[in-house]
């Protein structure tokens, strides 16, 4: 069978591959077992040009008619060879790594090599791995560096890194072209750089590097998998002076004796085929080539054919052209076939197997530049991700852990790089500051008359400069005034923070609100006295004791018996009206009466508790100034005053205030006499602002005004950083040691003095809620009373009721039998003699309860009941307390006999 071979044999990799398809080939016709098919290889050089490699396919498909082809390895070249395999129905085996050769739009294209977007989520968990948030992308201007960028990038925004700059760089850039470049990069914040060159342009940038300072201290390279896996043919000079550090990822390839054995004879073959040539080694394209070639002989012996018919010839016309004169393969479909269901055990580049016409991913070994080569510092699964170890078969080790090994970075450091760095051409950073004047508190901005340097003052400025002083790196900065001026039409807050968006200014810092679209209102203030889960325990407890209560008085009290709905509403009514003291029931059981002096008592702190509280809170409320509500003011169209720039006024004109009443001013003296003089002389009806400027006027002003209304939260101050700024993080750790040290508190005393000399006028605050805490012990009292009387309750009703218990019925009957005794009234007097005070006669009464109805007395009863009352021991019971002797449905029959002396 024919085969047509098409490769660069200019290059180095062509020539690895060259050696490797004639040992496949080799291999494969000294096997005595394999069948009678012998492969002819018919080799062709495209020589780096788009157009031999086409013609070279053209004429082996017319001319020699082979049956297969593999190549060619550049992927501008495979994509036209890829068009005419699928006309003749051959089959094309490309070691081309490009993504845009897809093989689910090219029915004969097999893919014998990885493309390179598979190694773009092994770079991209490296970057994360050290939590890089930015990185520079430096490519080469060709198909083969523009095609990796979509996938990079779109495997690094999975992890939240942005790709700062892409770089890229012309093959035919002279040296002063790469080093201006560098120059460009260096400036720039970013110090993390993914390289996708090819060997020759990479070992001159990173020449270039070394000679800019790049690959000092503080940098970090990650070279792609082409260069990696090629780095035998980079200069060993260039690695020992210029790569020193470097990490680069390739595909792993598994150490085995076979591959040991198969690379000596590899080199002796090259020699023997390239005598004046300096050695090249063996790497992971070779044995991709071996094994695709042997993969191809094994479905040819698979498809059992021993005669390889020719390519049939299409009908013959006139003027007809190359490629009309193709014809098609009969065997072109059968060998594809047989090459997706082959699979080869783990041999040369370890499991190379061939899916829906597509080499398989492997693991991606991950390595440190150091010395004259690499050493191993861990591995990249699709599956798990990063991992120190892998066995030899590709399997997880047991031992391994999700890091990776030492690492040396440039510079001979093993200090993680940050990732950024403050430029070094002398750019600081620019920081840009509200300039309004008044409130000099909280920011202040002026001119050094010397020098005529910005110098800022005030809480934010001071904060801001601490904070960068616990940064454990210098950080250069320069303060740019933004003035804020009275005119309706002036700059506000809103124009200085966009002017980080627009990249004029690095940060913001100042008296700089972060909003939030929250309110707090007071329309649920009753519920204020008590804390939620203060309110859930008490009403928990309220049914609680009304169960037990129920409980101890079934059996005894008519009050607590009678229709279900009856008793479930008895339950919350009996124990909700102790709320009040209104409950009217009458108690008979001991137990009981024990159980609500505790519960009373419980209520009566209760109340009293909330009903100091609820009266403070509305004491507040009632001290307040007529105006109470923003809604007043629109009601009685008085004017508003806001600070100016501020971001209040927005907020209120979103609230339908009338932008003609509103009154902006910068100072607190300006503050006091627009209150002071009112809306009808010039003034203003209130002033609405944030909170930490109208505590400054309150403390000022002491007893004078009053803060009322809602308020609307926000999110405090903070410093203004764009999107993504790697200075974030380490700010936002600064910035809470600040907070947390005693600087914070020299810094509030230096700007607002102490505040404890004058009473705080922050009326939503001088009231706090009750908890659960403060009530637990009363609660533990009341639950340890009810529950004891509850348990007492039921020991005796059980040893009372013991003969239902010793007897043989099963437990559901017993528990059954329980449950209607205890259903049951009980009476305390089976039989109730008394002596007659007029004669010896007597009169007995027979009494049966019948479940459907009501008992009917003998009109010649003195008695209006069936029930025995005893008053005194004398007379006869009230009418009004008579009532049947059994509730209705209860299927019991109760005798009740008793003597009654005559009348």
């Amino acid at each position: 069978m024919d085969v047509g071979i098409i490769l660069d044999l200019e290059t180095e990799v062509g020539k690895v591959m060259h050696i490797s398809i004639l040992l496949a080939l080799a291999d494969y016709h000294a096997n005595t077992s394999r069948g009678a098919i012998r492969i002819v290889p018919h080799i062709r050089d495209s020589k780096k040009d788009d157009v031999e490699a086409a013609s070279a396919a053209i004429y082996l498909l017319k001319d020699v008619q082979v049956q297969a082809i593999f190549g060619p390895q550049m992927s501008t070249q495979t994509d036209f060879v890829i068009d005419l395999g699928n006309r003749v129905k051959v089959p094309i085996i490309s070691p081309a790594t490009s993504p845009l050769l897809t093989v689910k739009e090219n029915p004969f294209f097999i893919r014998g090599a990885l493309p390179y977007s598979s190694q773009t989520k092994a770079i991209a968990a490296i970057v994360k791995n050290y939590n890089w948030r930015e990185v520079v992308v430096i490519y080469e201007e060709s198909p083969y560096g523009t095609g990796i960028l979509p996938y990079l990038t779109d495997a690094l925004l999975e992890i939240n890194t942005f790709v700062s700059y892409r770089s890229g760089i012309s093959p035919s850039a002279n040296d002063d072209q790469i080093l201006r470049e560098l120059y460009k990069l260096k400036t720039m914040q970013t110090r993390v750089f993914i390289v996708h060159l090819q060997e020759h342009l990479a070992s001159r940038l990173f020449l270039k590097a070394k000679e800019t300072g790049m690959m000092n201290s503080g940098y970090a390279w990650i070279i792609t998998d082409v260069l990696t896996s090629l780095l035998d043919l980079v200069d060993t000079s260039v690695i020992e002076s210029s790569m020193q550090g470097v990490l680069g990822v390739k595909s792993y390839v598994p150490r085995s004796n076979e591959l040991d054995m198969f690379t000596k004879r590899w080199r002796k073959r090259f020699r023997q085929e390239y005598p004046d040539m300096d050695q090249v080694e063996l790497n992971v394209f070779g044995l991709w080539a071996y094994d695709s070639i042997t993969l191809l002989a094994e479905a040819v012996e698979k498809a059992g054919t021993t005669a390889i018919p020719k390519l049939r010839k299409p009908d013959t016309r006139e003027n007809i052209t190359d490629l009309d004169a193709l014809g098609t393969s009969e065997m072109g479909s059968l060998l594809i076939d047989s090459m997706q269901i082959t699979e080869l055990k783990p041999r040369l580049s370890g499991d190379f197997r061939i899916v829906d016409r597509e080499l398989q991913p492997s693991p991606y070994q991950i390595v440190n530049i150091i010395g004259k080569g690499e050493k191993s510092v861990g591995f990249w699964t699709e599956k798990d991700g990063i991992l120190h170890k892998l066995k030899m078969n590709g399997k997880i080790a047991k031992t391994n852990n999700k890091q990776l090994g030492v690492i040396i970075w440039p510079g001979e450091s093993t200090i993680v790089p940050r990732g950024w760095e403050i430029p070094t051409s002398g750019k600081k950073l620019r920081v840009g500051v509200p300039d309004k004047g008044g409130l000099e508190q909280f920011i202040k901005v002026e001119r050094d008359p010397k020098t005529q340097a910005v110098i800022a003052t005030g809480l934010g400025p001071d904060v801001f400069k601490e904070v960068i002083l616990s940064l454990p790196y210098a950080v250069p900065y320069e303060f740019i005034p933004f003035s804020i001026a009275h005119s309706p039409t002036s700059q506000n807050y809103d124009d200085l923070v966009h002017k980080i968006t627009s990249k004029e200014y690095d940060a913001v810092v100042g008296d700089v609100t972060i909003l939030a679209s929250r309110s707090e209102k007071n329309a649920w203030i009753f519920l204020k006295p008590l804390k939620a889960e203060l309110w859930i325990a008490t009403g928990a407890f309220f049914v609680f004791i009304g169960f037990v209560v129920w409980v101890l008085e079934h059996r005894e009290n008519k009050d607590f018996r009678g229709p279900k709905r009856k008793q479930v509403g008895m339950i919350f009514w009996f124990s909700f009206s102790t709320l009040v003291f209104a409950h009217k029931e009458k108690i008979t059981s001991n137990l009981s009466r024990f159980v609500l002096i505790v519960w009373v008592f419980v209520v009566l702190v209760l109340t009293s508790s909330y009903t100091a509280s609820l009266t403070s809170m509305l004491t507040v409320q009632q001290l307040q100034p007529t105006i109470t509500d923003l809604n007043d003011l629109i009601k009685n169209g008085e004017y508003v005053g806001y600070q100016k720039g501020s971001f209040v006024k927005d907020v209120l004109t979103r609230m339908k205030f009338d932008s003609s009443k509103f009154r902006s001013y910068s100072t607190l003296e300006e503050y006091n006499d627009a209150l002071s003089r009112g809306s009808k002389n010039g003034g203003v009806g209130a002033i609405v602002d944030e909170l930490p400027y109208l505590r400054l006027l309150l403390n000022k002003y002491c007893r004078k005004y009053i803060m009322v209304g809602p308020t609307y939260k926000a999110a405090g101050f903070g410093f203004a950083f764009p999107k993504g700024s790697p200075l974030v993080p380490d700010v936002s750790r600064a910035v809470l040691k600040v907070i947390e040290g005693e600087t914070m508190n020299n810094i509030i005393q230096k700007w607002f003095g102490n505040e404890t000399d004058c009473p705080k006028q922050d009326g939503m605050a001088t009231a706090s809620s009750l908890t659960f805490d403060s009530f637990k012990g009363l609660f533990l009292i009341a639950g340890v009373s009810a529950g004891s009387s509850l348990l007492l309750f039921f020991l005796i009703f059980l040893y009372q009721n013991r003969e239902i218990l010793v007897t043989d019925d099963s437990i559901g009957k017993k528990l059954c039998a329980i449950a209607k005794v205890f259903d049951l009234k009980r009476d305390d007097s089976n039989s109730i003699s008394k002596k007659p005070s007029e004669g010896n006669e007597s009169l007995t009464a027979t009494v049966f309860a019948e479940s459907d109805a009501s008992i009917e007395l003998s009109p010649n009863l003195p008695l209006q009941s069936p029930e025995i009352g005893i008053s005194d021991g004398l007379g006869e019971s009230p009418a009004s307390e008579g009532f049947s002797t059994t509730e209705t449905g209860t299927p019991v029959h109760e005798t009740m006999s008793g003597t009654i002396e005559e009348r």
